[in-house]
C-alpha cells in the first residue's frame, strides 16, 4: 500500500510539471510573450500564468498592473486577501513578492518571496508590462 502511495504521490508531481511546461509552451506564442520574461520570473510561472484567463495553481497575472488584489473572477482568493484593499502597483507588488505572509497575513499563497530586490525590480518591470 506505501508503494502505492509514493508511486501516486510521483504522478501527481509529474502531471504538474507537465502541465506546468504545457502552459509555458503555450504561452511563448502568447501577446504577453513580446516582454521579456525574467529568469527571476520561474519561481512565479510556476505557479501563475501570463494568458489571460489561464489558471494554473494561482491566478493568470496578465494584467495584474493596476488591479484591485482578489479580483480575478472564477479564482478562490483567501478572505484575507480578498479584504486587504491593496492594488497592484510597482510599490505594493515590491512589498508583495518581499514576503506575502507578511504583507497579507492569512493569505493561501504558499511563497516565501524574492529576496533579492534586483530580481524583484525585474519580475515587477515584466509583471507590469503583461495586458
Amino acid at each position: 500500500m506505501r508503494k502505492f502511495h509514493v508511486a501516486m504521490l510521483c504522478l501527481a508531481s509529474l502531471s504538474l510539471l507537465a502541465i506546468a511546461v504545457m502552459g509555458r509552451a503555450a504561452e511563448a506564442s502568447s501577446p504577453n510573450a513580446a516582454a521579456a520574461r525574467p529568469g527571476a520570473f520561474a519561481v512565479c510561472a510556476a505557479c501563475h500564468s501570463t494568458e489571460p484567463g489561464r489558471t494554473i495553481v494561482g491566478p493568470s497575472l496578465a494584467g495584474v498592473a493596476g488591479r484591485k488584489a482578489g479580483s480575478v473572477p472564477g479564482y478562490a482568493y483567501s478572505e484575507a486577501l480578498k479584504a486587504s484593499g491593496l492594488t497592484w502597483d510597482q510599490a505594493t507588488l515590491d512589498k508583495w513578492l518581499t514576503s506575502p505572509q507578511k504583507t497579507v497575513p492569512g493569505t493561501k499563497m504558499p511563497f516565501a518571496g524574492i529576496p533579492d530586490p534586483a530580481k524583484r525590480k525585474e519580475v515587477i518591470r515584466y509583471l507590469m508590462t503583461l495586458k
